[in-house]
């Protein structure tokens, strides 16, 4: 593989055709780069062997919202210098412009306002162009469906016009409104409008193309064909892998990959529309001309490849560390384009009259003492913490390797917390994995203080608030490791009445996503598929008696350990018997492939059953907690998920009608042995002494994370998140009560009878 900046293996395109285009488009939404940063990517660009700069921000008015106005005396003069170092350094400057929004097509004023701007933009030294019509509406005026058949129709004319007033120029692009596979109706090769666009436009124009999505996982050979065939040309792929301007909170500085070098020969060049933040696009940038200068009938890797790597000529993780390690050197300079550092200022002349500026010149340099604490001396940034960096913000469509062990690692850490304490074979274990995972976690804090005392501030201050943001979130997944392990210090404090803002996280974003239903279902990292089909609905008549058949069959299964007639009667227990109604549209049953295999109930307001079953339930539990669920399943159902999802509707149920407080929840059997309540996401109280208040000396469990472990009675430890204390008895089904509980308090609440 050859590196960029070397002379060999230049992407060519075949001799009589049109040159490969290669480089960067400007076109993303957000602050446009400086002037300055845009003549550092032109000297990039030559160095790596690119060729192409495509003038196309969003946010550049005279570009997308004011296209007709032409350019001011001073915006000329920048517009000409940048065009100037473009020719420079061998980069063709493709200056775009985006009239959709509101133009009218058949309006000859908006034609020749049109060119008129690209003729001041000509005389500029500018000798390529292109016309976006991307992201619009695509309704006509009036006036328009009179004049064109189609919106294709008038799209085509005004760019040919435009293309041939302009002298017919070797590099002119077009991006359509139906610019990926996605967009098109019924598909790309049925597509009337992308079949107009390849039967009238003139063959000199270029088209420009995103791939199967607006951001492409992957862009296959076999859909490069497809679109080529309609379109009667290659097309020119503007690639959006490293886009990131639809997410504030993401970046992306793993390679360009996913993109076969047999597409070299096939297109008609590839531009990447990288982050919005200049400084980042150095590895996305470097890769892509690493990948260029690959080509499908050159020499082949003499290496073993990954699973992943399916490419003979381009490997995506050497093009990787070829790119960090050129940006290592980036990072160790002090003197940067968009933010140099400026040289001291030199001290005034005595003789100017003003007093001299105090110095530690001639002074020897502060030594601490013997009991003094040392200096602090800023360790040097390595490639491994860029290469870590890079892990953590690896790519739209999936992790680094590191980020996707640190998830694997935390995930089975809290699947199998439970075994902390249970003393088993799994416990050293589970220790080993968290001591490994906290590893992982220090490397990243040790990583982000090295990028602190980095000297290219300039990439410092576009990565900071990215990495803030990852050091917060592994800090918290730390703490919670540890806290399960038992080792939660001081520092691991309870969420209180009045928190700090860092606790909000994602702010009203974050709220928004997490009040929907399908909140982390298309998360990157997803687990295991289940290994059955299970089928989730509403309970009817006819499921009456096989609820009671399944709730005898539990109960029966528990007698063993608990006599029935030990037991003091439960709200629940009536739900399932029959004696209780549930509440409206809160009754649902689970079904496999054999038949129903568990159900959930629920009630709104429980105090009417307490009262019909004679139940003793304190009156303050049931004025801040009205509200009840059951759910049991069967010892076949092995899987938790079933019983989340059903949780989940009963709880959205009841916050439907109008009860936003917690509820009371007597969820399932702890004697079921083919259950592992970690699974649910529940964890284990430490209790001490259970027999001083329950009848069984079995586990207790809370489905609220620990934080804290707080005595508060002389036989039990609990812990407490919020200002909630949780007590589930370790009845045959468990019951949630809750109750009000003030860290501040000197003594203890009541408690539950």
């Amino acid at each position: 593989m050859s590196k960029p900046g070397s002379a060999e293996g230049h992407a060519r395109a075949p001799a009589g055709a049109k040159r490969f285009i290669s480089g960067v488009v400007e076109g993303f939404y957000g602050r446009p780069w400086t002037m300055e940063q845009r003549t550092e990517l032109f000297k990039r660009e030559q160095k790596w062997g690119l060729n192409t700069y495509l003038y196309a921000p969003k946010d550049d008015y005279k570009h997308r919202m004011y296209w007709r106005d032409l350019y001011s005396a001073e915006e000329a003069g920048q517009l000409i210098a940048l065009i100037s170092a473009a020719k420079q350094h061998d980069v063709d400057f493709i200056y775009a412009i985006s009239p959709g929004l509101d133009i009218t097509f058949s309006n000859p004023k908006e034609v020749a306002a049109l060119k008129r701007k690209l003729d001041q933009v000509r005389q500029f030294g500018c000798s390529s162009f292109s016309l976006l019509f991307d992201d619009i509406e695509t309704d006509m005026c009036p006036a328009d469906k009179q004049a064109f058949s189609s919106f294709a129709h008038a799209q085509v004319a005004i760019t040919n016009a435009v293309f041939q007033h302009l002298g017919d120029p070797e590099t002119f692009l077009f991006c359509p409104t139906d610019y990926c596979a996605a967009f098109c109706t019924p598909s790309v090769s049925q597509s009337s409008y992308l079949h107009t666009v390849g039967e009238k436009l003139l063959p000199g124009i270029d088209v420009l193309w995103t791939g199967p999505k607006v951001v492409s996982h992957k862009i296959s050979v076999e859909s490069i064909d497809e679109v080529s065939s309609v379109l009667k040309r290659a097309p020119v792929i503007w690639d959006n892998i490293h886009a990131n301007d639809y997410d504030p909170q993401r970046i992306f500085l793993g390679p360009f990959k996913d993109r076969p070098t047999e597409l070299i020969l096939k297109l008609g060049g590839v531009l990447t529309n990288p982050n919005c933040e200049f400084h980042p696009n150095f590895v996305a940038i470097h890769t892509l001309a690493t990948w260029c200068k690959a080509t499908a009938d050159g020499a082949q890797r003499d290496v073993e490849m990954d699973d992943e790597e399916q490419d003979p000529c381009y490997s995506p993780q050497e093009a990787l560390t070829l790119a960090l390690t050129d940006w290592l050197q980036e990072f160790l300079s002090s003197d940067q384009p968009g933010g140099r550092c400026r040289p001291p200022a030199r001290l005034k002349k005595e003789s100017s009259g003003e007093e001299p500026m105090q110095t530690d010149v001639g002074e020897g340099s502060y030594v601490p003492g013997p009991g003094e604490n040392p200096l602090y001396t800023a360790e040097p940034l390595t490639l491994d913490d860029l290469k870590l960096l890079s892990d953590l913000f690896h790519l739209p469509y999936e992790h680094g390797p590191t980020a996707r062990t640190m998830l694997q690692e935390l995930d089975w850490l809290k699947k199998h917390s439970w075994a902390v304490t249970a003393e088993t074979d799994m416990t050293a274990e589970w220790r080993s994995k968290a001591q490994q995972f906290d590893g992982m976690c220090e490397a990243v804090v040790q990583m982000f203080n090295r990028l602190s005392n980095a000297p290219n501030r300039s990439i410092l201050y576009d990565l900071y608030n990215y990495i803030c943001d990852i050091k917060s979130g592994v800090g918290l997944a730390r703490a919670y490791v540890k806290t399960l392990g038992g080792q939660g210090g001081p520092s691991v404090q309870p969420m209180n009445d009045d928190p700090e803002p860092w606790g909000f996280r994602g702010g009203l974003s974050g709220e928004f996503q997490r009040m929907l239903p399908c909140h982390g279902n298309r998360d990157l990292f997803r687990h295991p598929p289940m290994t059955a089909v299970y089928s989730i609905r509403p309970h009817c008549t006819e499921d009456k008696l096989e609820v009671q058949r399944i709730f005898r069959e539990l109960q029966s299964a528990g007698e063993g350990k608990a006599p029935l007639m030990m037991q003091p009667p439960l709200i629940c227990d009536g739900l399932s018997a029959g004696e209780i109604s549930p509440s409206p549209q809160c009754a649902l049953v689970l079904e496999d492939e054999i038949g129903v295999c568990g159900y959930g109930l629920a009630l709104i307001d429980a105090k009417p059953a307490a009262t019909k079953i004679q139940r003793a339930v304190s009156e303050s539990v049931l004025k801040d907690f009205p509200s009840l669920v059951t759910i049991r399943v069967l010892p076949r159902v092995t899987d938790p998920s079933p019983a989340k999802r059903m949780i989940g509707q009963l709880l959205s149920s009841i916050r439907s009608s109008g009860r936003s407080r917690p509820c009371t929840m007597p969820l399932m059997i702890l004697r079921s042995a083919s259950w592992n309540w970690p699974k649910l996401g529940f964890n284990r109280l430490h209790v001490l002494h259970k027999e001083a208040l329950f009848s069984q000396s079995q586990p207790i469990y809370t489905s609220q994370p620990l934080f804290v472990r707080r005595k508060v009675h002389s036989n039990i430890s609990l812990s407490l998140q919020l200002s909630q204390l949780i007590l589930v008895p370790a009845k045959s089904p468990v019951n949630f009560l809750f109750s009000k509980y003030n860290p501040g308090r000197k003594t203890p609440p009541p408690l539950p009878k």
